[in-house]
């Protein structure tokens, strides 16, 4: 799941020119750090339309900061030019914090409305930073001195990443460039603020209105009240909204016995951004033109190429290898399966008295969640009973930190919060003293990004005293009220894999806040919540959480058995349709501009490559397509950079089986992994750091396994 990630990443960055003086004073709740536990956010305080002052005056205090060292006469040294620019910007990273956030969890008009005008001038304001010869010679100065071979172990890995990120954005480019590059980067980040806005009202706009209830068969009550208080909320009384997801599949295709609904679904699904007022494929091509024109620039023949050469796998290659690898087991298990789905639909339409039709995208998950019934011996419905939202976080999930780590955690209520359902919980270290703060954001809203992500509000550093404030968002339909929140076994594992990067960021214990906790290469970063999603099937916490919501009796052991056999069931099919998605991000990039398709033509591009790579299957579509795939075109945090969630399952796969090897569910495990792995954020080299836990070089097997891959 993606962590928002915003400071300092390739899509912000100049001009200090353009906010020399301080705006007209105004309140600002931002100019201080809050006074709240932890420096919590005054979401009491905070009001939207205060927002585009507050940039102002924290771009200007930051541009000072950056001018007092720069513009010094003393001789460079890693505490006054290095550690400077490390303390320099906290006022602008609390409004970024804040703002990004609410903009993704509440969508709010207001937020969107400046969004564009905002990341254009982060966009001018950065590159300020990053493009400014004095202030770089002075960096370049250190990096070559004497002084930078002395320092200890995290300072020097905090010299060496600050120069290759200026380095990485242009520092080297003669001024002709250094120009071209702030109009590609301003450029990019309207485009990208044009992206996700389209990709969000196309979203809303693709919702399915259902008029006769009885088409809603087989949906459960909880997305029966979601559906109908989605209707309710845009003057469609009496009717049904069936709102979509971020992903291509969509959740209730798995329910849905009314094939016609299921592929009017599908159909709006795999249609968004392809014509109309949010028509994405412009915006799109524009996007990977001037994404290969900045590699160019910089020294590299593609995109993908720059992109990769600051994360773990270092070359598009390394990371095609990979994904050729498992793109030929995934595919190979879900041809198996469509053969039992299409007999098994086959076999239904006989019974109805209707001819046999080939199986449909929209046919799948419907017949998988048959099939996984009839091989395995229970379907979702039957199992979300056991899975309730507050016991699966409550006695699942933070019961599973506490095992591993000692933390406790306990729920708070005097904190503001920017919607009412959102949770606060205390978190305390093994010795029971306040260790860090944790919001939870469980439900969908109308205007609410899609999907599952992690922000920090707050980062730990030893230098600035601060501890993490970390939040944890998600989609689940809101109940009616008084209703039990039940999730599907997916959803667990989503709960799960979002806290793990909550861990990551709970457990750092670094000095420097830009090597803190999740500020690692996406290839890594994703390794921490992909290891603990493992927890939500490891039979001790199942047991310890999987209770039936209204009898509280434990989950019956073969149903428990049965769950976990089924967790590998339709291995294939979602492992293809990520695979295929992450092909596709790669090719996009490693094309020069000149061969890049027109707008028009951006779906034949998709089926060309995937054919290609070997990877088209039309059963099978990638799990986003290009027109909103916003891991590829919302910013360049992800940007030829989609494989990671692979690459890093590699790891957390072979953690896994290294944790069992050495305690399993065990503070004796844990606490290994949480000092050389979960507290060192990126104060050594993450390939250094899982070798030093696992004792050697990632391997694919335990992946495999894992996933159940080519088991049947």
């Amino acid at each position: 799941m993606r962590i928002a990630a915003w400071l300092f990443s390739s899509t912000m960055l100049l001009s200090v020119a353009g906010w020399a003086a301080d705006p007209a004073p105004v309140a600002d709740v931002f100019a201080k750090p809050s006074s709240l536990p932890f420096q919590y956010p005054a979401f009491d305080r905070i009001h939207n339309e205060d927002f585009a002052a507050a940039f102002a005056r924290a771009m200007s205090e930051h541009n000072r900061e950056l001018a007092r060292i720069s513009q010094q006469h003393d001789a460079p040294t890693f505490d006054n030019t290095v550690l400077a620019l490390e303390k320099s910007g906290q006022r602008l990273h609390r409004v970024e914090r804040v703002f990004f956030n609410l903009l993704t969890s509440t969508g709010a008009a207001p937020l969107q409305k400046i969004e564009s005008q905002i990341e254009t001038q982060l966009s001018h304001h950065y590159d300020g930073m990053y493009l400014n010869p004095a202030l770089f010679a002075r960096l370049d100065a250190v990096h070559q001195s004497v002084q930078g071979e002395q320092l200890d172990p995290e300072s020097r890995q905090l010299l060496e990443r600050t120069y290759e990120n200026f380095v990485h954005q242009g520092a080297r480019l003669k001024a002709p460039d250094r120009k071209r590059l702030e109009e590609i980067n301003a450029r990019l980040a309207t485009l990208g603020a044009s992206f996700r806005q389209n990709v969000l009202g196309a979203t809303q706009a693709g919702a399915v209105q259902v008029d006769n209830p009885a088409d809603l068969s087989g949906l459960d009550d909880a997305r029966r009240s979601a559906a109908a208080a989605a209707a309710t909320a845009r003057g469609l009384n009496g009717k049904w909204l069936i709102t979509l997801e971020k992903t291509t599949d969509q959740n209730v295709l798995g329910l849905l016995s009314n094939r016609p609904l299921r592929e009017r679904i599908y159909r709006a699904s795999i249609q968004r951004g392809s014509s109309g007022q949010y028509d994405t494929r412009a915006i799109v091509t524009e996007t990977l033109s001037l994404r290969a024109e900045k590699a160019r620039l910089i020294g590299f023949p593609t995109y993908a190429a720059f992109s990769l050469s600051a994360e773990g796998a270092a070359t598009p290659q390394a990371a095609n290898k990979l994904l050729d690898r498992i793109t030929e087991a995934a595919l190979l298990d879900t041809r198996k399966d469509a053969a039992a789905l299409q007999a098994l639909m086959d076999a239904d339409r006989r019974a109805a008295g209707q001819a046999p039709v080939p199986l449909q995208p929209w046919d799948w998950s419907y017949y998988s969640e048959k099939l996984r019934k009839q091989r395995v011996g229970f379907d979702q419905s039957e199992v979300k009973a056991y899975f309730e939202l507050n016991r699966v976080l409550q006695d699942g999930v933070f019961y599973a930190a506490h095992e591993l780590f000692g933390l406790t955690f306990k729920e708070r209520k005097d904190l503001p919060t920017y919607a009412p359902e959102v949770r606060v919980f205390d978190v305390y270290d093994e010795q029971g003293k306040p260790l860090a703060i944790f919001l939870g954001d469980y439900f969908a809203r109308d205007t609410k990004e899609g999907g599952a992500w992690m922000n920090n509000f707050v980062e730990q550093s030893s230098l600035f005293g601060t501890r993490p404030v970390v939040i944890n968002n998600l989609n689940f339909p809101k109940p009616e009220p008084g209703q039990p929140v039940l999730l599907s076994f997916d959803d667990v594992v989503g709960i799960f894999h979002e806290f793990g990067h909550a861990l990551h960021s709970f457990l750092s214990n670094v000095r420097y806040q830009s090597l803190a906790g999740t500020n690692v290469p996406a290839d890594f970063v994703e390794y921490p919540s992909q290891c603990n999603e493992m927890w939500g099937r490891d039979p001790k916490v199942v047991a310890h959480f999987a209770h039936h919501y209204q009898t509280g009796a434990p989950m019956p052991p073969e149903l428990l058995k049965k769950l976990i056999a089924g967790s590998q069931f339709n291995a294939g099919f979602l492992t293809g349709e990520y695979v295929v998605a992450a092909i596709l991000d790669m090719e996009w990039h490693s094309i020069p501009a000149s061969q890049l398709p027109a707008a028009a033509d951006v779906q034949q591009f998709e089926t060309r490559v995937l054919e290609a790579r070997h990877a088209a299957y039309q059963l099978a579509p990638p799990r986003y397509h290009s027109t909103y795939f916003l891991h590829a075109f919302e910013d360049e945090h992800y940007a030829a950079g989609y494989y990671a969630y692979l690459w890093s399952e590699v790891l957390a796969r072979d953690t896994g089986k290294w944790i069992y090897a050495h305690g399993g569910l065990s503070r004796t495990a844990g606490d290994v992994y949480r000092e050389k792995v979960l507290s060192r954020g990126r104060s050594a080299e993450p390939a250094v750091l899982f070798r030093n836990l696992y004792g050697s070089d990632p391997e694919v097997g335990p992946l495999i396994e894992y996933r159940g891959l080519g088991a049947k």
